[in-house]
């Protein structure tokens, strides 16, 4: 009997394969907003905004932009109200969530889909050319975190969930 880690897919109950992961790569589109539960566990929600451009049949350059909202727990949702703002670069690996709550106003049950962070990089920020090919992003482009930071996310604790 092997131990899986969370990030390989599971089969359930009658023999479904089921896997909830994605890689999502983009800016933050407003500033981390930090908050504690009642028992001093760190929330931090933020906007991601990722970027897709392909050309259509014709020639003609697309582009669609994704507004992801995304919340982070522990430590890392601490690091990230630390060392983000509006605008940074972010990778991040995550899961989708369904949030479902009742309209005050009208009563209507509502939902929206969300990414809950399970793992993330710093990028680096990337200056603007004039038509000129954006840079790949390698292993060795990606920044270490400060000194401290590694250490305190892999010590995470009272995650409520």
């Amino acid at each position: 009997n092997q131990s899986r880690s969370s990030s390989q897919p599971r089969r359930e109950g009658g023999g479904c394969l089921n896997l909830n992961k994605l890689l999502l790569a983009g800016n933050l589109t407003r500033d981390p907003e930090m908050r504690y539960t009642p028992k001093g566990s760190a929330i931090c929600g933020f906007g991601l905004a990722v970027n897709r451009k392909w050309k259509t049949e014709t020639g003609d350059e697309k582009e669609e932009v994704t507004f992801v909202d995304v919340t982070a727990f522990g430590k890392q949702a601490e690091v990230i109200a630390q060392y983000l703002k509006k605008g940074n670069p972010l990778f991040l690996e995550g899961r989708l969530k369904l949030d479902q709550w009742d309209d005050k106003q009208t009563g209507k049950r509502q939902q929206k889909l969300c990414v809950v962070l399970e793992s993330f990089q710093f990028l680096p920020r990337g200056e603007k050319q004039q038509a000129a090919p954006k840079p790949k992003i390698t292993a060795v482009d990606i920044p270490e975190l400060p000194p401290g930071v590694a250490e305190k996310l892999n010590n995470e604790d009272d995650v409520p969930f």
